[in-house]
């Protein structure tokens, strides 16, 4: 599971969708597999088949850093807009 920063509502369907591609890419390059993926707006399950041979932290760090990358930069507007936070009182 990956979540967002302060679970804030982020994703939307498309960024869901591009979101699952990315990861599919960066599996592929691992030699891994994700079966499934989901998600809502402030996070994303995966269940992933991996062999022993990959470090799952390396994985999980190239997984989470190229998709934050290509996602902000594919969604900027949208990220800036729902990332601010909220006046207080």
């Amino acid at each position: 599971m990956f979540v967002t920063n302060h679970r804030q509502g982020i994703f939307d369907d498309a960024m869901l969708t591009r979101c699952e591609e990315i990861m599919r890419e960066v599996f592929g390059s691992f030699e891994t597999e994700l079966r499934e993926f989901n998600g809502e707006a402030d996070h994303v399950h995966l269940l992933v088949h991996y062999p022993p041979k990959i470090g799952l932290s390396k994985l999980i760090n190239s997984l989470k850093g190229l998709s934050s990358r290509c996602l902000q930069a594919e969604y900027t507007g949208r990220i800036n807009q729902k990332g601010q936070k909220q006046p207080v009182g």
